[in-house]
């Protein structure tokens, strides 16, 4: 991923003028793009800002491997909260990120689990996966929740979540009459058993 910087105006409130960074994954393609590829080739750019209260200091989000879906977001909290945030069994709090950001249109950003976090401590995300829409400009927070059976701590500048960013459809709705026919049917949770 590469970001390049720049200082600009920006309509995110309060901010009059703000660090901008717009990240563009390069991606895999290095010789000409066939016009079959150009779909796949789709690389969206996600401006970010600080919030005021920000550190920083703190790593943007990064894709830790080359194969990464997800970009990993890390907690970032104002200074009388930076020796860290306790949650009890079976709490939740909302973590800052000290980011707001700007998707681009058609796009989405999914917020989900770090599953070494999950299968370690029991820490998971309420509404998972969150989604923040593309027209949403306010502080970016992530809300974890302590499934396990001891309190957990989360640290400033720790890896506690990650960001997938994905397309758009939004879709029209109809009412009709009837519903076309399956094999499925009316069945729900369950009916098609376990094995």
């Amino acid at each position: 991923m590469h970001f390049v910087q720049s200082t600009k105006k920006t309509s995110v409130a309060p901010l009059i003028y703000a660090q901008t960074f717009e990240c563009l994954t390069l991606g895999p393609y290095s010789a000409p793009i066939e016009a079959e590829d150009r779909l796949h080739a789709v690389i969206p750019a996600v401006r970010i800002t600080w919030t005021e209260d920000a550190d920083q200091s703190i790593a943007l989000p990064t894709y830790e491997t080359a194969g990464a879906a997800g970009a990993d977001l890390r907690a970032n909290f104002p200074i009388p909260d930076r020796p860290g945030v306790a949650i009890a069994p079976g709490a939740r709090a909302l973590i800052p990120t000290g980011l707001r950001v700007e998707i681009p249109d058609g796009f989405e950003m999914q917020i989900r689990p770090r599953s070494g976090l999950a299968l370690k401590q029991g820490l998971t995300l309420v509404n998972t996966p969150g989604t923040i829409d593309s027209d949403y400009r306010g502080p970016l927070g992530i809300i974890v929740i302590n499934h396990g059976s001891e309190p957990v701590t989360i640290t400033h500048g720790q890896r506690i979540a990650q960001a997938v960013i994905a397309p758009v459809v939004q879709a029209t709705f109809e009412v009709s009459g009837t519903l076309t026919e399956t094999n499925r049917g009316i069945g729900g949770f369950g009916s098609t058993g376990t094995k």
